[in-house]
């Protein structure tokens, strides 16, 4: 894997001092190190439309000709690097695993990511230009856009393989194999006491056992930014096993803006935060994250995701680095 590194910048750190979150707009709690993200190398990312190809459908080799590869050694990114805005606009357009194409939908969008630290936090800055608006209803009537980063440590296997991918499963909502009578989220699969080529369903393992699961770290973390042009980002974390759960103590700090019709966001989050379902991020360990993209109102399904990637504190061979700033 290619190895970016981060690059140390030696300006005076500014106390922003905001306090706390005020209904519900997220600031920065106490204190924020300001970063010059102009000394932060980055990295483009393209995210793009996955429509219903499910992690079931990514295992099975009538419906996805690199199965056996992928069942083996191969990760998505071993095969399909560089080929993800070919893919995205082939899906969009309705031609595969897509039934329901939105008018004006772009398969992909580029975002330029960067990850930097500070003694106690991870930052992240994600930059992209917003996609032309599409057509039809406001899925989400409530955000315009919503940016979201998954972080998952080396036995979530799932995630190391596919990235967000490991979490989509054929009967989550909006999927192929969805029933009307269930309201299934993302989840891992290992959550269920079985697996088919329709899902795990609701065949959920014990209380004690998903405990135990949890207690292992083997679950994904989110970190999301909610967003309308001319107000205050909205924070939101969670993390994924049994289902997408949100917390309701919430560690994440958004900022964005919005400009010349380019989004610029900037997450943050302790990185040892010391509370249930959080990860603690430390030097020397790898990650394996993922980037999804809900824009023009859009919801579940309809957002665009990337393939894998790695994340590492101050150095190592990993996507990204975050260096100490």
């Amino acid at each position: 894997m290619k190895k970016v590194p981060g690059i140390v910048n030696k300006s005076v750190i500014k106390v922003l001092g905001l306090i706390g979150i005020i209904g519900g707009i997220s600031c920065i709690p106490n204190i924020a190190w300001a970063i010059d993200w102009s000394a932060v190398e980055g990295r483009d990312v393209p995210v793009f439309h996955p429509g219903q190809a499910s992690w079931e459908w990514a295992l099975t080799q009538k419906d996805h000709s690199g199965a056996k590869k992928f069942k083996k050694d191969k990760n998505c990114m071993d095969c399909h690097e560089e080929e993800e805005p070919d893919i995205g606009e082939l899906i969009a357009s309705g031609e595969k695993v897509e039934p329901s194409p939105i008018e004006g939908n772009v398969g992909s969008v580029s975002i330029n990511v960067k990850f930097a630290r500070d003694e106690s936090n991870l930052h992240v800055r994600l930059e992209w230009t917003a996609p032309p608006a599409t057509a039809g209803e406001k899925m989400d009537p409530d955000y315009e856009s919503k940016i979201t980063i998954m972080l998952g440590e080396p036995n979530v296997k799932a995630a190391v393989k596919a990235g967000c991918w490991g979490t989509c499963h054929d009967d989550a909502n909006t999927m192929p194999s969805a029933s009307d009578d269930q309201d299934l989220k993302k989840y891992l699969g290992r959550s269920r006491t079985k697996l088919s080529r329709k899902g795990g369903g609701t065949n959920y393992k014990s209380d004690d056992e998903l405990s135990a699961l949890l207690a292992d770290g083997y679950f994904l973390e989110y970190w999301q930014a909610r967003l309308n042009q001319g107000s205050a980002a909205s924070a939101m974390d969670g993390y994924i096993l049994k289902e997408r759960q949100e917390n309701d103590d919430v560690i994440t700090t958004a900022e964005a803006e919005f400009k010349d019709g380019t989004w610029s966001v900037v997450l943050s989050r302790p990185l040892q935060p010391g509370k249930p379902n959080h990860k603690d991020i430390v030097p020397g360990k790898v990650y394996h994250i993922g980037f999804a993209l809900h824009d023009s109102h859009k919801a579940k399904r309809f957002h665009k995701v990337s393939f894998e990637y790695t994340l590492m504190l101050d150095e190592g061979e990993a996507d990204f680095v975050a260096a100490r700033q």
